[in-house]
């Protein structure tokens, strides 16, 4: 993901400026202080004379210092007895893994392969940041980089003991072995030192390795495209599409899915899809929807490992939904239908540029700050969040926000939809398929993009550029009021940020919006949009399980649901875990002497003291909700609303 180059940009509105570098830069002059530490490699100083144990506690190796303010201007100085060094940490321990470091990751894996035969049937599924201890993240955030709040660490005996600089990055990279068949996760360790600046030669430091049995990895777009490939070839599925009348290839649209678990026969020992096939009416219309034209009938099994179809049988004949263009993408007017005309132009501008500042991946916005990061299985990840809350300063809020997982479940028992049941966070991955926002106005006003890096199937580095968005909303009214006797009227409108992105699913569009709201509101949103995945009919069948939307063609029932993890850190600092869930319902009052007027009801709250206990359902007749509270140690609380009923 960039942390360097802004790219804040209006969108679908003529410029206003060329850009917003110069309020949003990202150069910063981060204070390095100077300290042996056991975990730290490669530091440019002699030893202490009485250097830290490499058995030393986390406790001991955090200590309380007083603030660093800005950075001196000679190469060393010395304060209080700490040297600060003028030399800035290159990335944050949060950071997305560059695309450079993910280059050292792979070269390094691949370079530790025992034969050229387990070198070449190396696949890279996934390249991940192993996100660090919250204690590395709260001494980077103290003396590294911003928000520079020594205040972040915990309080300890002794006098200050700092880092010369933080412990390595690492990666972690989940291979697949083609020729055996097997799945490995890898950790690797990172020179801070990215590889382009040694000519490209630097390695990286295999840490660990582990063949885990009885998995397959996600699947990649590359086998995707091959296995399309392998299936058009087939010659019994050439002429069981000749049979539909079908014989132009380029037409067919195969759409690998996972087998799921039905069966002993669909276990995780082979590498296993089952085809959806669809069929398009032009082949020299990139933009028609070959998803509303169904294939019903055929059944098709792929062993993915080698790349050949191992079932297949054409078990019924179904009409090819009739073609019209009216489905199609492109505009009303080249479908035979008209766009509407009546929309005067909406621009939205902001003269001044955006009132959020940016700082590599650091945000700072109307009094929250936050970490920017992305992963190949979630996408968009939000550290770090805080509130600066007046005099009680920086307050924390959460440690990790993000969507780890969907799935989408479909309740028609007939085949093929029976199997049906995506989990496309885990099968297919959210940020690999992203989207990159330049192709279209998928935000407006002022934008600062982010890129995404990710590496390919064979070990290649991709970059999705603009992946990422970043900007400000109007969001209506925040607060009005009327006096009755005056007739005077305050109002104060409401700003949000949002931060955003949107991925392409095979047919399905989803985009994740975090909002920051300025009454201290955080608020999650999904949004589907796309194509159905359809199923063709009969003529004059109807499906139970699923609704007819077209001549010959049904959508099967289905749900989407949403997997949030929210690591909650409200008012908590690393290593404290004060916070507790806790529900609250309404409760009605028993008529008494307590409730004469029959009138009373209240909110009742219980804690939560397990997983196992808070697997609840939503309740709308008790207005059921969560809150996070954070009770310390002093007796005090205070809470945050994690979501309120019929959230998800």
């Amino acid at each position: 993901m960039a942390s360097t180059q802004e790219k804040a940009t209006p969108c679908c509105i003529p410029k206003a400026k060329d850009d917003i570098n110069k309020k949003t830069s990202s150069s910063s002059s981060s204070t390095e202080v100077f300290q042996n530490w056991s975990l730290a490699v490669g530091s440019e100083s002699d030893p202490p004379e009485n250097p830290i144990p490499k058995t030393a506690s986390m406790a001991t190796l955090i200590r309380p210092v007083e603030p660093i303010s800005d950075p001196p201007a000679t190469k060393t100085t010395t304060t209080k007895g700490i040297s600060i060094m003028t030399r800035a940490q290159t990335s944050h321990p949060l950071d997305p893994l560059s695309a450079a470091e993910i280059s050292v990751a792979v070269a390094t894996v691949r370079a530790a392969g025992a034969t050229p035969e387990v070198r070449d049937s190396m696949r890279f599924v996934e390249a991940v940041l192993v996100e660090p201890h919250k204690h590395v993240v709260a001494l980077a955030d103290a003396y590294f980089f911003p928000p520079f709040q020594p205040s972040l660490l915990p309080r300890t005996k002794g006098g200050p003991v700092i880092p010369s600089k933080l412990p390595p990055r690492q990666a972690r990279l989940v291979v697949y072995n083609k020729r055996s068949n097997e799945t490995s996760v890898w950790i690797v360790e990172l020179s801070e030192v990215h590889a382009a600046t040694r000519g490209g030669h630097h390695r990286g430091k295999v840490i660990s390795s582990k063949v885990v049995p009885n998995v397959q990895p996600p699947m990649d777009a590359m086998e995707y495209a091959e296995c399309e490939a392998v299936v058009k070839d087939f010659p019994p599925f050439r002429e069981a599409m000749k049979k539909r009348g079908i014989e132009d290839m380029d037409l067919v649209m195969v759409d690998p899915w996972c087998m799921g678990y039905h069966s002993n026969a669909d276990a995780p020992s082979r590498r296993l899809a089952k085809p959806l096939i669809f069929c398009r009416t032009e082949s020299d219309c990139p933009m028609e929807n070959g998803y509303a034209r169904p294939v019903e009938g055929i059944h098709v099994l792929v062993d993915m490992q080698n790349m050949v179809v191992i079932e297949f049988e054409d078990r019924k004949l179904v009409p090819l939904p009739p073609a019209d263009p009216l489905r199609n993408y492109t505009a009303g007017e080249t479908r035979g239908g008209v766009d509407r005309s009546d929309v005067k132009p909406l621009q939205i501008i902001q003269p001044e540029g955006p009132s959020f500042r940016v700082n590599g991946n650091f945000i700072e916005w109307q009094k929250w700050n936050f970490r920017i990061g992305f992963t190949p299985r979630e996408g968009l990840v939000i550290y770090s969040i805080a509130y600066v809350d007046g005099n009680r300063g920086r307050r924390p809020v959460a440690h990790r926000l993000s969507f780890v997982e969907m799935v989408v479940p479909y309740g028609d028992p007939n085949d093929p939809h029976y199997r049906k049941n995506a989990f496309d966070a885990g099968e297919d991955g959210l940020g690999k398929n992203a989207h990159s926002l330049r192709k279209g106005c998928d935000c407006l006003g002022y934008i600062k993009y982010f890129d995404a890096h990710f590496t390919n199937f064979t070990g290649g580095v991709e970059t999705i550029e603009n992946c990422v968005c970043l900007h400000e909303e109007d969001h209506g009214i925040l607060w009005k009021h009327q006096d009755w006797r005056t007739g005077l009227a305050e109002v104060r409108r409401s700003r949000r940020l949002t931060v955003s992105f949107i991925c392409t699913v095979a047919n399905y569009e989803y985009g994740f919006f975090w909002h920051f709201y300025q009454d201290g509101k955080i608020e999650a949103e999904v949004k589907i949009t796309g194509i159905l995945s359809l199923g063709a009919l009969q003529p004059g069948e109807t499906r139970k399980y699923g609704t007819t939307i077209a001549p010959g063609l049904y959508a099967p029932v289905h749900q989407h649901f949403f997997v949030a993890r929210m690591d909650m850190a409200v008012d908590c600092k690393p290593g404290e875990a004060f916070n507790q869930v806790v529900e609250v319902n309404l409760k009605v009052e028993e008529p008494g002497k307590g409730n004469v007027h029959n009138n009373a009801f209240y909110a009742e709250e219980e804690l939560l003291r397990s997983e196992l206990q808070a697997m609840r359902d939503c309740n709308p007749l008790t207005a059921r909700h969560w809150i996070d509270w954070a009770a310390n140690r002093f007796q005090t609380g205070t809470w945050f609303k994690l979501f309120a009923t019929g959230w998800l």
